[in-house]
């Protein structure tokens, strides 16, 4: 954010910030988004800053949120030539991949590396948003595409009429989408029914919005704000994550009871050493809290 002035919001009515941060640009609010995320506590089956996962741990989301931010700083380069958002991608991934842990925020960044572009060019609105995806080209997906070689990530197969363009093929699908001249946002639209990511680069990131305004109009900590987030997103849609590893009837009931504990963090606390237990962990719903957190900084969430 520059000056004292908000940041437009490229077609809605922008919200005055309460504490205006002049001085932190895009990519500061980007990594400070991913630390609030993962310090926001109880967010059921996710590592937060009470519970720790096996093999993935608070301190490795910490590495990658730091690991992330030369990407985050590509995304949030504007002018005559900016920086492609798939390179951005691809970048801020292999950063946060320098950690043990594997995989800790593969699907925030692909929402914020254009929440970031959105940002710095005064377009961060649902409609900002639909012109940044609708803007991407084949070398976009390709740097998407490049980005799975440096963590493993859970992904559901391809369809049934597209075996070819399998993510985890990583950069050898990489002739078949120049040879069907597929954009990244066409690559998103082939998954947007099946997978909440892709839905929102669909869709203007229509809940990432949504999810900040309800951060904004709460009270109380960051932290607390975005926790009661997580379990409205989770209580709204089931998880892409927990439906790939689990199925998508379970799924549907873990978003049921996390309905049944809305907006009662202490409630929360049971259920989320609960679905530690069982192995639930709704990433994407983190995902999608991320980048509301994103979205509620730039428009001036006090801190």
């Amino acid at each position: 954010m520059s000056g004292e002035e908000p940041r437009s919001s490229g077609g809605d009515a922008p919200r005055p910030p309460t504490h205006p941060r002049p001085h932190m640009s895009p990519p500061d609010h980007a990594e400070l988004a991913l630390t609030l995320e993962v310090a926001s506590t109880p967010k059921p089956g996710n590592v937060d800053r009470h519970r720790d996962h096996d093999d993935l741990r608070f301190e490795h989301f910490l590495t990658g949120a730091v690991g992330a931010r030369p990407g985050l700083e590509l995304a949030g380069t504007v002018g005559d030539d900016p920086p492609s958002l798939g390179d951005a991608f691809e970048r801020a991934v292999r950063g946060m991949s320098q950690q043990s842990g594997g995989n800790t925020q593969f699907g925030c960044l692909l929402l914020l590396v254009p929440l970031v572009r959105a940002a710095a060019t005064d377009r961060l609105s649902p409609d900002g948003l639909r012109a940044i995806t609708a803007a991407t080209t084949v070398d976009d997906a390709a740097g998407f595409y490049r980005a799975f070689e440096h963590v493993d990530v859970a992904v559901d197969d391809p369809p049934e009429d597209v075996p070819d363009l399998d993510v985890r093929r990583g950069a050898d699908a990489v002739p078949t989408l120049r040879d069907r001249k597929l954009t990244l946002a066409d690559v998103m639209e082939l998954s947007a029914d099946r997978d909440g990511n892709a839905a929102e680069w669909a869709n203007g990131f229509e809940r990432v919005f949504a999810a900040a305004e309800g951060v904004l109009d709460d009270e109380g900590p960051v932290t607390d704000r975005l926790a009661r987030a997580f379990l409205d997103l989770l209580a709204e849609r089931p998880d892409t994550l927990v439906a790939v590893e689990h199925g998508s009837e379970r799924a549907a009931a873990v978003s049921r009871e996390a309905a049944a504990v809305c907006g009662d963090l202490a409630a929360a606390e049971d259920l989320a050493e609960r679905f530690l237990e069982e192995g639930i962990n709704p990433g994407t719903t983190a995902d999608l809290t991320a980048a509301a957190a994103f979205v509620a900084l730039e428009r001036g969430v006090p801190l």
